[in-house]
């Protein structure tokens, strides 16, 4: 019985019926879950994607700017200023936080291990866990 059910749903005319109500729910679920998307039930507005004006755009005008653009002045002004924070770097080559941070991360790496075993072990630490008695 099983083996007949199976051949009538998979096979010649049957699976075609079942692959188009298969899209047609499909279809019917994605037209009705894009509906309703305002609270009032107002209409929503539709993205209009490129549109065949027939003509050929004018290139010869100029785009508007979405910023007001940096005058020469200020440009020179901005580097001026990186520059100076450059040269700052370069002349005081003292610790930097990334070598005390990684000398902090190779401390915690060297005894992360044992503090947790030892909190795990139950030899619990008031140093490591104030609520441990």
């Amino acid at each position: 019985m099983t083996i007949r059910t199976g051949n009538a749903l998979f096979s010649g005319a049957g699976f075609c019926r079942v692959a188009v109500t298969a899209a047609v729910l499909a279809a019917g679920l994605a037209v009705a879950g894009c509906g309703g998307g305002s609270a009032a039930g107002e209409a929503v507005p539709v993205a209009q994607g490129a549109r065949d004006t027939g003509t050929y755009p004018n290139l010869n005008i100029k785009p508007e700017v979405a910023a007001q653009q940096f005058t020469d002045a200020e440009r020179d002004a901005k580097l001026k200023e990186l520059k100076a924070v450059r040269d700052r770097a370069a002349a005081s080559p003292g610790v930097t936080t990334e070598a005390a941070d990684a000398a902090a991360l190779d401390k915690l790496a060297r005894n992360h291990a044992g503090d947790a075993l030892k909190q795990i072990e139950g030899k619990c630490d008031p140093a490591l866990d104030p609520t441990c008695k």
